[in-house]
Parts: structure tokens; C-alpha cells; sequence
């Protein structure tokens, strides 16, 4: 059972349910022509208030050490796990083309890639679908030809200190071949992968409110105090802005490192949220990205996420999800 933090302003109750800090993990899964690239990940986010009617957002996200074998076989088992959520998810409708302010390609209203399970209705437990991503585990296992040589050798009867000491340099030259190929295997993998500690992904921050005119109680711009009572300070108040839904529609602001701004626009109801972008602001030195959706839902008390992108000149489609357990 969630409790309402107190102090909530009333215009964040549509939104209190998303209150706290989440943690869980989640999956990769980006196609680029005929390549894919697929990896999992940790992911921690936080939503807060100040006491002001918008939420205070930020998510984290992190690769997990692991193995020259584990990473491997967890790449592998990652894209079918990928593949067995987008299987069984339900297609998202289409979503409203994001604005590219800095002049990208603008991507199409087909929002059929699958948003992962998320797109279940949230409402009602029975149908929704589990978009725990699944990390890949077990590790290959690896022929020693060092050992067969041995075996061979101990079996045979020596006939000379000549005959021993070629079986003996055929052992070391076996087990040299087995390094060699342990070693050219590691080389395929990212030397990040070896660290003890989590490898830093991406960051974002940004702000969550319920969408409504500015009127002059409210504060700015800049830092402007407002003049006259704040509004919608009661409940009642803000059943004014349910839309024809039974919805309420929101704003969500989101600022990336790498030089990408995005405006989203979309609606909450009840336990679940669907977005869009408006618009996408870019620096000149950002990577192209011109449009995106993201979908949100509570889920048995878990946070259940999706994000589909159109970037690096591709249409919009599957980009990552996950699944989230609130941790405080």
C-alpha cells in the first residue's frame, strides 16, 4: 500500500504513485540496418518533489562486470530475451512525430515497434505482461587439449628419453595453443567488461508536471515570485483539468549529456503514462535523434518501462525496457 507523502501538493497526486527511488534492470535491444545491438543493464531512477506541483526526475543507468565468458553467453541470452518480451508484448497505437528544432530527419507516426510489456494495461494485473529482463548466464565450457595429449602420452609405453621428451614438448605446445585461444577469445570483448565495479551508461534528468496554463500565481520566469494565491491547491481544483480521457495530461522535460533536450507530451491515467516528444532540441555536436515515445506503468507494485527511439537516421522502434522495484 502507498501512503501520500505529506505535504504532496494536490496537483502531483496523479503522479504520486511514481514517488520514491526504483531499481532494477532492464534490456537493450536497438536494430541499425541489419545489425542489432543488444546488452543489459542496471537502472536506478528517482522521482521527488521540493513542495512545488512538479516532480524532480533522475535516472542512472550501468553496464554490470562480468567475465570474458559470461559476457559473452550474456550477450547472447540478453537478445533472446529481448525477443521473447517483444514477442509477447502488445503494439503500442501510433504516436504524435516529434519536432527535430534542429533540423534532423523527423520521424514517422508508426509507433508499431512493441513498447515491451508496459503496453498492458496497466490496470488491471491479469493482463499485464513481466518485462524483467533477463540476464544471460552460463559459461562455455572449454575443451583442455593439454589434458587429451597427457592421457595419449600415459598410455603409451616410452621407449627411449627421446620419445619422452617428445610427448613432453607436445604437452606444452597444447597448452600453449589453449592460452592462446582463452586469450584471442577475451580480446573480442570491451576491456570494460573486465572492472570490478559498475561501468557508468547514461544519465538524464528532468521535470514531471500535470499540463495547465501559467497563471500569475505561479512563479517566474526566471526566479519571479508569482502574485496571489497559487492555483489549483485542492482536489477539487484539479479534477478541472481531467481531460476527456479520464486523464489528466502532462508535460515531461528531459535533458541528456551528450547535447539532446526533449520536450514530451501525453497523458497519466491512473496507473499509467504514455509520451511523446513535441520536440527535440540538439547541439551541433549531439549524435542525430529526432523523436521518441516512453511508456510507464505500475505493475504488482513494480515500475515497468519502455522507450523507443528514431535516431541515427532509423524510424521509430524498439530502443530498451525494463523493470523496476521501488527501493525506497
Amino acid at each position: 500500500m502507498f501512503d501520500l507523502p505529506v505535504g504532496l501538493p494536490s496537483e502531483l497526486v496523479p503522479l504520486s504513485w511514481l514517488i520514491g527511488v526504483w531499481e532494477g534492470s532492464g534490456v537493450l535491444e536497438y536494430k541499425i540496418g541489419d545489425e542489432s545491438v543488444s546488452r543489459t543493464f542496471g537502472h536506478r531512477i528517482s522521482f521527488s518533489h521540493d513542495g512545488l506541483p512538479h516532480l524532480n526526475y533522475s535516472s542512472y543507468t550501468w553496464l554490470e562486470p562480468a567475465s570474458a565468458a559470461d559476457a559473452a553467453a550474456g550477450s547472447a541470452s540478453g537478445t533472446n530475451a529481448a525477443e521473447a518480451d517483444a514477442s509477447g508484448s502488445a503494439a503500442v497505437g501510433s504516436a504524435a512525430p516529434g519536432t527535430d528544432a534542429a533540423g534532423t530527419d523527423a520521424a514517422g507516426t508508426d509507433a508499431s515497434g512493441a513498447q515491451a510489456a508496459v503496453a498492458a494495461d496497466a490496470t488491471s494485473s491479469a493482463n499485464s505482461a513481466d518485462t524483467h529482463a533477463a540476464s544471460g548466464s552460463g559459461a562455455a565450457s572449454e575443451t583442455n587439449a593439454a589434458e587429451a595429449d597427457a592421457d595419449a602420452a600415459s598410455g603409451a609405453d616410452a621407449a627411449s628419453g627421446a620419445d619422452a621428451d617428445a610427448a613432453s614438448g607436445a604437452d606444452a605446445a597444447s597448452g600453449a595453443d589453449a592460452a592462446a585461444s582463452a586469450e584471442e577469445s577475451a580480446s573480442v570483448l570491451p576491456p570494460e567488461m573486465f572492472s570490478d565495479e559498475r561501468i557508468p551508461l547514461v544519465t538524464e534528468t528532468g521535470y514531471w508536471r500535470l499540463s495547465r496554463h501559467q497563471g500569475d500565481g505561479d512563479p517566474g520566469p526566471g526566479m519571479l515570485p508569482g502574485s496571489g494565491e497559487r492555483p489549483f491547491t485542492s482536489a477539487a481544483a484539479v479534477e478541472t483539468l481531467r481531460n476527456r480521457d479520464g486523464g489528466f495530461d502532462i508535460e515531461v522535460t528531459l535533458v541528456h549529456p551528450g547535447g539532446v533536450a526533449e520536450l514530451y507530451l501525453g497523458q497519466v491515467k491512473g496507473p499509467r503514462i504514455d509520451l511523446a516528444t513535441d520536440a527535440v532540441l540538439r547541439t551541433a555536436g549531439a549524435k542525430p535523434y529526432a523523436a521518441a515515445t516512453r511508456l510507464y506503468g505500475l505493475v504488482d507494485n513494480h515500475l515497468l518501462w519502455a522507450w523507443d527511439i528514431a535516431a541515427l537516421g532509423q524510424d521509430l522502434r524498439t530502443h530498451a525496457s525494463g523493470r523496476l522495484a521501488r527501493v525506497q
